[in-house]
C-alpha cells in the first residue's frame, strides 16, 4: 500500500509539475511572445517542478510545501477572479489549479508520517 500511495503522489506531482512547464514554454512560442517576457513563467515552471521533487526525498516537509502550493494560487483566484466568470468556471479553475498539489501534498504527508516512530504511553 505504501508504495502505491509513493507512486500516486509522486506521478500526480509530476503530472502537475509537467503541465505548467509545458504551459508556460509552449505559450510563448505559440504567441511569439520575447524570451525576456516569458523567462519568469518558465521560471515558475521550474519552481512547480522543484516543488513536486522535494517530497520524493523528505515526505513530510515536501508534502507541506505542495499543500501551500495548492492553496496559494486557490486563494489568489478566488479573490482576484474575474468579475463576470460563471461559479462552475471558477470552481472548475480552482480545482485545476490547486487540485494536483493539494492531493499529492495529503498523500506525501501522510506517507512521511507512516514512517513516524509511534508516541510513547505516557504521550511523550
Amino acid at each position: 500500500m505504501k508504495m502505491r500511495l509513493m507512486f500516486v503522489d509522486r506521478a500526480l506531482a509530476l503530472l502537475w509539475a509537467a503541465f505548467w512547464i509545458f504551459f508556460f514554454v509552449a505559450e510563448p512560442l505559440v504567441y511569439r511572445t520575447p524570451w525576456l517576457r516569458a523567462a519568469p513563467w518558465v521560471g515558475t515552471g521550474l519552481v512547480y517542478l522543484a516543488l513536486a521533487l522535494t517530497p520524493w526525498r523528505w515526505a513530510r516537509p515536501g508534502g507541506m510545501l505542495l499543500i501551500v502550493a495548492g492553496i496559494v494560487p486557490c486563494a489568489a483566484y478566488a479573490i482576484w477572479a474575474p468579475p463576470r466568470l460563471p461559479l462552475a468556471s471558477r470552481v472548475a479553475t480552482i480545482a485545476v489549479l490547486g487540485g494536483p498539489p493539494l492531493v499529492s501534498g495529503m498523500l506525501s504527508v501522510r506517507r512521511g508520517r507512516r514512517g513516524a516512530p509511534a508516541p510513547d504511553a505516557d504521550g511523550g
